[in-house]
């Protein structure tokens, strides 16, 4: 393994201890979207009700189907839904799009249930629920209905790190962050026409918010998770139990664009790798970013591995492994032209 040095671009900013920060909910942690790094964190793996944020999950196996732009012809499941609704009708056809957008913007658990009984009935959907949670690295996380309500002894446990890996999948999709950034839409079915606002406050009280879930139940209490960009910055936030969690969630986005800035750690436009067999043949087709504090620079390393040979079917011939205090967070493949 071959050590290189990568020049940075370097930002100044100035530090504030995470320790410092107080917020007033039972749980709460505040991830980076893109490389997933934890910048705040309040007992974040402690399980825990999770209300309608459990329709993130719902929603990512809806766009997932490949089944959005389909009619749904509504039918008799959701005369079980109670709690908060879009009212639909038995009978009504509404695409499942525009179910997602109901399930999302208005918290519909009516929403939920069609979704759920389209997308193969309750059983199948659970279980393909809590078979996306483990492919994705929810390790905590137990799902028992697409809704969230948890009247029935059986709600859904998850934990705030949980959570945030789900709303950074879930922020990938297209889909997910175009409906979900929606503030408000007008829908037409055959029997109705609907205006839906977003329930999620912060898309209408804090510019630099993207997105989000809201949730409550009795037992659950408030939960939120919310997604905020500045400047190139993405985070996000997740709390439970808290009763200003908007307040709350503002707090931590403003530590988090206060402190933290992306630094450019590999430049594919001037990156060099020495190597006698390639001689000035090799490339990386990305550049890479790391979001650090000004004072965390001196934590990253890189190492450049050059394969012997190539696999078949392959054009990498090696990569450059990025570290922060020594653990790994990031390789890029390196080309020969």
């Amino acid at each position: 393994m071959k050590k290189i040095l990568i020049s940075f671009i370097l930002l100044f900013c100035f530090c504030i201890n995470a320790n410092a920060l107080s917020v007033p909910s039972n749980n709460a942690i505040l991830i980076d979207q893109d490389s997933g790094r934890v910048l705040y964190s309040k007992s974040s793996n402690n399980p825990h009700l999770i209300a309608s944020t459990t329709k993130i999950m719902t929603a990512v196996l809806a766009i997932e189907s490949g089944k959005l732009d389909e009619i749904v012809t509504i039918n008799e499941s959701v005369l079980e839904s109670h709690g908060s609704g879009i009212y639909v009708s038995v009978g009504e056809k509404i695409t499942l799009r525009n179910l997602v957008y109901g399930l999302l913007l208005r918290s519909g658990n009516d929403a939920a249930l069609a979704i759920e009984d389209y997308l193969g009935g309750h059983e199948k959907f659970v279980k393909a629920m809590n078979d996306k949670a483990i492919e994705i690295g929810m390790k905590n996380t137990t799902f028992n209905n697409a809704s969230g309500l948890d009247d029935d002894e059986k709600g859904n446990y998850s934990t705030c790190y949980d959570m945030a890996i789900l709303m950074k999948y879930a922020n990938n999709l297209y889909d997910f962050r175009e409906i979900d950034s929606t503030k408000k839409i007008i829908v037409q079915t055959d029997m109705k026409t609907y205006s839906w606002t977003n329930k999620n406050k912060l898309l209408f009280s804090y510019k630099y918010a993207t997105g989000g879930k809201t949730g409550y139940t009795i037992k659950a209490k408030r939960t939120l998770v919310t997604s905020a960009t500045k400047d190139n910055v993405n985070l996000i936030a997740v709390t439970f139990n808290d009763p200003d969690d908007f307040d709350t969630h503002k707090k931590l986005y403003e530590y988090g664009f206060t402190n933290y800035s992306n630094y450019l750690i590999i430049n594919k436009d001037r990156i060099k790798i020495k190597s006698d067999k390639y001689k000035n043949r090799l490339y990386v087709k990305n550049n890479y970013y790391y979001l650090m504090t000004n004072n965390e620079r001196e934590n990253i390393n890189t190492n450049v591995v050059m394969y012997d040979k190539m696999d078949k079917g392959t054009r990498e011939v090696g990569y450059i492994e990025v570290f922060y205090k020594n653990k790994s967070v990031h390789k890029e493949y390196v080309y020969a032209k």
